[in-house]
C-alpha cells in the first residue's frame, strides 16, 4: 500500500539501505529491482498517489494534478513549454506509452566521444528485453490505427518516405485517446501498475506528497534525504527525514539536477545542470474534407524517420509523428479572434495533426532561481532551429501528401497553405524561440554520465564521481538527446545499474 504524505501530522525520521527521490521509470524500476534484492527501500514522490478512478479526463481537472507547474512549467525566456510528470509513477502516468531502445549509433557515441562504458547495445540488449517482457511491449495492431495516424501513414507511403508502426506498453487499451491526461481504463503498463505495486509487495515503503529538499552528505558520502510532507495546496506539514546507505536521485532532468544543486554537490569541473537536451517540437495541421476525429483513438503508433538519422554530426535531425490536442489545448493553438477563431474549433473534427521533434545539439542548463526552483535555460542554436523548420516544411508535405486541402503552420503570425507548391516559401525563421509555440517532452543530460569526472557528474555505474553512495537513475544520465522517446531507455539504463546501487547499500 502506498502511503499518503499529506496525512503525516508531525516530523518523520525512517532508516533504510536505499532512498529513492522519484517514482517514475526509473525510479520505479529501481525501487522494483532493489525491493527483490532484499534492499531495505523507500521511495519518496514529491506528487500524490492516484488510481484510474481519478482520471476524469478532463484537461482543467487532470493537468494540474499530473504536470510539474500545474502544466505550465516554462523555459526562462518562455519560449518552450517542458512536460514533466508529478505524481506516483512519474511521467509514465500522462506519457503515450512510445516505446523505443536507445539506439546503437546513440550508444557507440557515448562510448566513444563520453567514455560511458558497460552500456553498449550487446550488453543491453537482454536488460531491454527483460524490460520489454515485464512491461508488455508491443507493435500497435495496424486496425487500431486511427485516423489522424492512418493520415501520416498515407503521406508517407506516397511521398515513399521511410516509415513504421510504433511500439507501446498497453494492455486493454479502450482507444478513448486522453493518455496524455491520465488512463482511466488502467491500460499502461507503466511505473505506476507495474513497478511500484511490485516494489511494496516485496517490503518498500513508497509514500507520496513528499518534496525531498536536499541530499544529506559530507562532500565524500551520501547519508540520506531531507525533506517535507505536503498538504493541500503543497501546504508545508511536517518535516522527514531519511537516513539511508543509498540515495537514488530520479526525479527527471529537471528535478534531480535542482535537487543535486540545492544540496550544495561537489562540482569542481562544473557539471551539475549543464547538457540538458529537450527534444522540442512544433506542431503543423492539415484540414480535410473527411472526419478525423484526432481525438479517438491510440494518439501515436506510426511514425516517419526521412529525416532522423542518429549518425553523429548528421544534418537530418527531425522525427515526426502524430500530435492531437483536446478542446482546450486546441482553442490554444487554433489562430483568430472571435468568429475567425470559432471557424476554426468548428472544423476542429476534420484537422489532423503532426509534431516535428528535434533531435537536438543546442545544450541548456538548470540553476535555482532565488525562490529555490528550477530555472530552465535554453535557447535554440539557429542550426537547431533551422532544423525545425525542414520539420514544418516535411509536415505540410507529408498532409497535403495524404489529401489536406488546407495546412496550418502554428506559427506568430500563422501561415495558411492552400498548395503543396507554397511549402518552400515557409521561411527558416519560423522556428526561431517565440516564432511558434513549441513544447519539450523529454528532458535529459543535466547529470551526464562518463568515467570522465571533467565531463560527467556520475560514473558509467550511475555512481556520482565524488559522493559514494550517490545515484542517479533517470533522465538525467543521457550525455546527448536520444532521438526518440526515452521512457524505455531509462527503464532500462535503471534495471541494468541497480545492481550497483543494491551493492553500495549492502544488498544481496
Amino acid at each position: 500500500m502506498i502511503e499518503l504524505g499529506r496525512r503525516l501530522r508531525t516530523a518523520q525520521r525512517w532508516t533504510a539501505d536505499v532512498v529513492i527521490v522519484g517514482t517514475g521509470a526509473g525510479g520505479g524500476m529501481a525501487a522494483s529491482q532493489l525491493a527483490r534484492r532484499g534492499a531495505r527501500v523507500i521511495a519518496l514522490e514529491e506528487g500524490p498517489s492516484l488510481s484510474a478512478r481519478d482520471m476524469s479526463q478532463r484537461e482543467d481537472e487532470m493537468m494540474p494534478l499530473l504536470y510539474q507547474d500545474r502544466g505550465g512549467r516554462c523555459t526562462a525566456d518562455l519560449a518552450i513549454r517542458v512536460i514533466g510528470g508529478r505524481t506516483v509513477g512519474g511521467s509514465t502516468v500522462h506519457n503515450i506509452n512510445l516505446c523505443k531502445r536507445l539506439a546503437p549509433e546513440i550508444l557507440d557515441h557515448w562510448a566513444r566521444e563520453h567514455q560511458v562504458s558497460g552500456l553498449s547495445e550487446a550488453e543491453l540488449r537482454p536488460v531491454f528485453e527483460s524490460v520489454e517482457r515485464d512491461l508488455s511491449v508491443s507493435t500497435i495492431d495496424p486496425q487500431r490505427r486511427n485516423a489522424n495516424n492512418r493520415v501520416l501513414q498515407r503521406g508517407v507511403e506516397a511521398l515513399g518516405w521511410k516509415g513504421g508502426p510504433l511500439m507501446h506498453n498497453r494492455v486493454g487499451c479502450q482507444g478513448s485517446g486522453f493518455c496524455e491526461i491520465g488512463c482511466p481504463y488502467d491500460a499502461k503498463q507503466n511505473a505506476a501498475k507495474v513497478l511500484i505495486p511490485d516494489a511494496v509487495d516485496r517490503g518498500a515503503r513508497v509514500v507520496s506528497d513528499v518534496r525531498v529538499t536536499r541530499v544529506l552528505h559530507d562532500g565524500r558520502r551520501a547519508r540520506g534525504v531531507v525533506g517535507v510532507a505536503l498538504g493541500e495546496g503543497g501546504r508545508p506539514l511536517a518535516d522527514v527525514r531519511v537516513d539511508a546507505g543509498a540515495v537514488v536521485l530520479a526525479g527527471s532532468a529537471i528535478g534531480s539536477a535542482a535537487l543535486a544543486l540545492a544540496s550544495h554537490l561537489p562540482d569542481p569541473h562544473a557539471r551539475l545542470g549543464r547538457g540538458l537536451r529537450m527534444h522540442p517540437g512544433v506542431a503543423v495541421a492539415g484540414l480535410f474534407d473527411e472526419r478525423i476525429e484526432g481525438w479517438r483513438g491510440i494518439p501515436q503508433s506510426y511514425e516517419c524517420t526521412e529525416l532522423l538519422d542518429l549518425s553523429p554530426g548528421s544534418d537530418r535531425r527531425i522525427w515526426i509523428t502524430t500530435a492531437f490536442a483536446h478542446p482546450i489545448g486546441a482553442a490554444i493553438m487554433l489562430p483568430g479572434f472571435g468568429e475567425k477563431h470559432r471557424a476554426w474549433m468548428l472544423r476542429y473534427p476534420q484537422i489532423a495533426v503532426l509534431t516535428a521533434m528535434l533531435h537536438d545539439q543546442t545544450e541548456g542548463s538548470v540553476t535555482l532561481a532565488r525562490d529555490g526552483r528550477p530555472r530552465i535555460e535554453y535557447v535554440l542554436s539557429p542550426s537547431d532551429s533551422e532544423q525545425l523548420a525542414r520539420g514544418v516544411r516535411a509536415c505540410a508535405r507529408l498532409l497535403f501528401a495524404a489529401g489536406a486541402r488546407e495546412v496550418l503552420v502554428t506559427s506568430l503570425p500563422p501561415i495558411t497553405l492552400t498548395r503543396a507548391d507554397q511549402i518552400d516559401a515557409i521561411p527558416s525563421s519560423v522556428a526561431r524561440p517565440h516564432g511558434m509555440p513549441m513544447a519539450a517532452v523529454h528532458p535529459m543530460g543535466t547529470l551526464r554520465l562518463g568515467d570522465d569526472p571533467r565531463r560527467a557528474v556520475v560514473r558509467s555505474s550511475g555512481e556520482h564521481h565524488q559522493v559514494q553512495g550517490l545515484f542517479v537513475l533517470d533522465g538525467s544520465l543521457f550525455p546527448t538527446s536520444i532521438g526518440g522517446p526515452p521512457q524505455i531507455g531509462i527503464y532500462t539504463l535503471s534495471r541494468h545499474l541497480s545492481r550497483h546501487v543494491a551493492a553500495r547499500a549492502g544488498a544481496v
